[in-house]
């Protein structure tokens, strides 16, 4: 009987309808992930006038959902590796979508906290897990370009969020941006039906004819008859300890993701909750500001499709280094008044090298690590980034509230983009082998 093994038959396989459905479900749920989140900085304008909040207070409170977050990459993002990751991905779509919808009925700062806080924990949680699961079924030489058309879904729905706020905000309220949370909660049995598992889940689970069926769907050549053998390799374990992340010389490299995740997130959520704002402070309308946000989501996903396909093919170490720096640039620029159009130009670069490098720091890691242990190093990089995601917004607040020059706003923001550039340049070093030196008696 001959042997498959189905890395293999992953790798090699051809672009098929199969994942085609994988990509949309996973992308449409990446869509209303950042719909979700970007919401904050739609209505953050609004709500300091409504609550009287403070700049300190309102980034406290826009980084409540990001500490939500930073546990659910932790928790509900590395749980895949033992619960499977359709069945955790089904959990965080049903926690981000429903507390979103009931944020829209917050009456004080904190029950609209509460509510942010526990859809956090789904909006943390679905992003390692959709990431690891198209990692997981991508051919191997579309891998990055497939990891970040899904990932550009990010910010779609961050264009959606400013795009609607624009529109629905002025006129109807900020309660209705939230309301819309709930479309994803609609669409729950049709994801459950159209999403499939890990195959390395149900490899570890023995359910082999579920195994089969998937692969005769990814290559239908290859698979012709059930007259063969599965070869049992980089199998999920029902115990991941965080240990293995360090295992096998990937220290310095773990460490060296979890630098330069923080220092972007960081970036991303102290530009996506305080860019409207500050350009508010230097005499732009509100609707201004917040196309300033569409424009930065724009640039976003421009630059996680553009850089998808230049880490296919070169270095997708090198396109993350050269990412950073030209965000850092950009941000700094961007403290200087000029042309507006020259502006606009300048916060798609800040978006398509922030937006657009988280997206591409998710197919680095997804990449560097095995299918076994791949949600666990997803999750915790995700989860290490989630504190710089929580410290963003409340660094916007601490310099807003020092009121210092526009200017030195965003070199503030641009300096993370400078280290995660030396921390990405830091990945695949390793310790010096010890074991191969010869003792001498």
């Amino acid at each position: 009987m001959r042997k498959i093994d189905i890395n293999h038959v992953i790798d090699e396989a051809k672009f098929r309808s199969f994942h085609w459905n994988v990509l949309f479900w996973c992308t449409l749920i990446i869509i209303f992930d950042g719909y979700d989140l970007v919401i904050y900085g739609v209505v953050l304008p609004i709500l300091m006038d409504q609550w009287q909040l403070t700049p300190i207070e309102a980034g406290s409170l826009g980084s409540i959902a990001l500490f939500g977050m930073m546990v659910g990459a932790m928790t509900l993002g590395t749980a895949s590796d033992k619960f499977g990751r359709k069945k955790m991905i089904l959990l965080c779509i049903v926690l981000f979508s429903l507390f979103t919808f009931l944020c829209g009925f917050s009456q004080t700062p904190t029950q609209f906290a509460v509510m942010r806080f526990i859809a956090g924990l789904g909006i943390g949680g679905v992003m390692p897990n959709v990431v690891a699961l198209i990692s997981e079924y991508a051919p191997k030489k579309i891998r990055s370009t497939l990891v970040a058309l899904m990932f550009s879904g990010y910010a779609i729905g961050g264009m959606l969020s400013a795009g609607l706020g624009i529109w629905i905000v002025p006129t109807w309220g900020w309660e209705i941006m939230f309301y819309l949370g709930c479309i994803p909660l609609i669409l729950l049995p049709l994801i459950m039906k159209m999403l499939p598992e890990s195959l390395g889940f149900l490899l570890r689970d023995n359910k082999d004819t579920q195994v089969k069926a998937i692969l005769a769907k990814i290559d239908p050549q290859i698979i012709a008859s059930n007259q063969y053998e599965l070869v049992r390799q980089d199998v999920v374990t029902r115990k991941i300890p965080i240990l293995d992340l360090f295992s096998e010389k990937r220290a310095i490299s773990t460490v060296a993701f979890w630098i330069s995740f923080f220092m972007c997130l960081l970036m991303v959520y102290a530009l996506g909750s305080w860019l409207p704002k500050l350009m508010q402070t230097a005499g732009y309308p509100l609707k201004s500001g917040l196309m300033f946000l569409f424009a930065m989501n724009i640039g976003g996903m421009v630059g996680a499709i553009l850089g998808g396909r230049m880490s296919d093919k070169f270095n997708l170490k090198s396109v993350l280094v050269i990412f950073f720096i030209l965000g850092a640039i950009a941000i700094t620029l961007l403290g200087f008044r000029s042309n507006t159009y020259f502006l606009y130009f300048l916060v798609m670069i800040a978006g398509a090298a922030t937006i657009g490098s988280q997206i591409l720091l998710y197919t680095y890691v997804a990449q560097y690590y095995p299918m076994h242990i791949r949600s666990t190093g997803l999750g915790w990089a995700s989860g290490v980034g989630r504190i710089g995601a929580i410290v963003g917004p409340m660094l916007g607040g601490i310099l807003m509230q020092l009121g210092l020059p526009h200017y030195q706003n965003f070199m503030a923001f641009a300096v993370p983009g400078i280290i995660a550039a030396l921390a990405i340049a830091l990945v695949g070093l390793k310790f010096y082998d010890t074991s191969k030196i010869a003792v001498k008696s």
